[in-house]
């Protein structure tokens, strides 16, 4: 059966100064190691059953009919710092398919050699940070929360250096579009204006067609980005590197590098082994978002004739995170809570037991569920002191006697929004580490715990357990 990918390549009809067209450098000895069918399915793309062949297109050695193969071209702040040209230093967009429903996706192998923004890299991959992103975007997808995907991941035969030797790998990910603050901000920085309206129009055409000029998208990304910043909040999500070319337009979580899902909970928590002063702690991601968004205005600024006008509504409108923000994380609480209503003290009630936990080091994802189940008294089991969650508790009681729905159905709802399991550092390690020595198995079953997070299955309650004092990982890398 020969492989069919329905393209359509839009982005490759734009200026030739957006990209450099480039076809991926092949690898020795590609090996398909995961491939995720119902995404394909999804995608309307219709795979060969040979696995060999399909490795081939999957590493890059054979592009499929239609591919238009480039390499895009962004700039950005890295913690806070200008980067002036950054880019695809080791991925290759092979192009855009349009899928059944009419919804358009970015086919992009990640590890595909060298590009002319490679930056003195080798424009690979190692294995762990390709199973890393497989793991945790899937995960992320199955959490309902907008996200990159993963739709196959191959081994090279090839060995890529790190600060160690590593087996090589290519990721094929998928994503609504890799437009990124930092590509708006590139054009922006050499004053090239049709170029940043020809941007602005297609990015307005392919996510936010309702949108309204420059200032109509940044308000709708304004929107995306504050709902996006507050699902990852509610699920103990560390994005690790938020900086401006890794802040997609679409509103969807892209570049699963150092991130990391807290076990306890604290507020201040950072894994990221570059971030050494916590620019993008968890609590800090809301605020580094707005930054990020203010980069964005000021890119866009240059599409207004009146700039004077241009600068106050512009200001108006990143000004305006925090209420779509707030607005957001109250949704999340409550629906964490077993809210279906709205009542004064909502926020307050969910930020008290955030405080208790962080002063008590509980285990986030464990208390939430537990809270969710019949006996919710069981989440005092996740405090240092189980006594100490007893007054919130007689508080929480309180307002649910305000709620219509019976326990049942509160418990449902809560369950089916505070997962039972989520990618915890130390499994996605250890599948990481068996990987390492030609053992999949680890990864395999780690998928399948994470496919249905919400459900009780106690056959995989070992993936509900916090790791041991041994198993704890501290430090998340970006492996580039």
């Amino acid at each position: 059966m020969t492989a069919h990918f329905p393209f359509d390549n839009s982005y490759g009809r734009l200026p030739a100064r957006f990209f450099t067209r480039q076809a991926p450098a092949k690898v020795a000895a590609p090996r398909l190691i995961a491939l995720n069918h119902d995404l394909a399915a999804r995608l309307g793309i219709t795979l060969p059953a040979d696995h060999t062949e399909m490795a081939q297109i999957f590493s890059g050695n054979a592009l499929p009919h239609g591919a238009d193969p480039l390499a895009q071209i962004y700039a950005g702040h890295q913690f806070g710092g200008w980067s002036p040209q950054l880019g695809d230093g080791r991925a290759i967009l092979l192009g855009e398919v349009v899928a059944p429903d009419g919804a358009r996706f970015d086919i992009q192998l990640k590890g595909a050699g060298r590009t002319p923004y490679s930056r003195m890299g080798d424009g690979r991959a190692g294995l762990g940070p390709v199973l890393r992103e497989y793991i945790v975007s899937e995960a992320m997808a199955a959490l309902g929360v907008p996200t990159t995907r993963a739709l196959a991941a191959v081994t090279t035969g090839e060995i890529v250096l790190r600060e160690a030797p590593l087996p090589g790998a290519v990721l094929t990910r998928v994503a609504s579009s890799h437009i990124r603050i930092g590509t708006f901000q590139y054009f922006a920085a050499r004053r090239d204006t049709e170029a940043l309206q020809a941007l602005c129009d297609h990015t307005i055409a392919r996510h936010y067609p309702a949108a309204d000029g420059p200032l109509g998208l940044l308000q709708a990304v304004i929107g995306a980005q504050a709902r996006l910043i507050a699902q990852w909040m509610g699920l103990g999500f560390i994005h690790g590197v938020m900086n401006t070319d890794n802040m997609t337009l679409s509103g969807e979580t892209i570049d699963y590098g150092p991130c990391a899902f807290m076990d306890d909970y604290h507020p201040e928590t950072v894994f990221s082994s570059i971030d050494q002063f916590g620019r993008y702690a968890y609590a800090n991601q809301p605020q580094i978002a707005v930054w990020n968004l203010a980069q964005l205005a000021t890119a866009l600024l240059p599409l207004i004739p009146d700039q004077a006008e241009g600068i106050d509504r512009f200001t108006a409108a990143i000004e305006g995170f925090s209420t779509h923000f707030d607005a957001a994380w109250e949704r999340v609480l409550r629906a964490k809570l077993g809210l279906a209503t709205h009542a004064a003290g909502d926020g307050d009630l969910g930020r008290d037991l955030l405080a208790i936990m962080a002063a008590q080091r509980a285990d986030f994802t464990n208390t939430f569920r537990a809270l969710s189940g019949t006996d919710p008294r069981k989440a005092r089991d996740q405090l240092i002191d189980p006594t100490a969650l007893d007054p919130w508790l007689d508080r929480w009681q309180a307002r649910l006697a305000h709620e219509e729905r019976d326990m049942p159905a509160r418990s449902a709802a809560m369950q089916a929004t505070n997962p039972a399991r989520i990618p915890r550092n130390h499994r996605v390690e250890q599948a990481i580490a068996a990987a390492h020595a030609d053992d999949l198995e680890p990864f395999t079953r780690l998928m399948a715990a994470l496919a249905h997070p919400f459900d009780d299955d106690p056959a995989l309650a070992t993936y509900t357990l916090p790791p041991s004092q041994a198993e704890r990982v501290t430090a998340t890398f970006c492996g580039t």
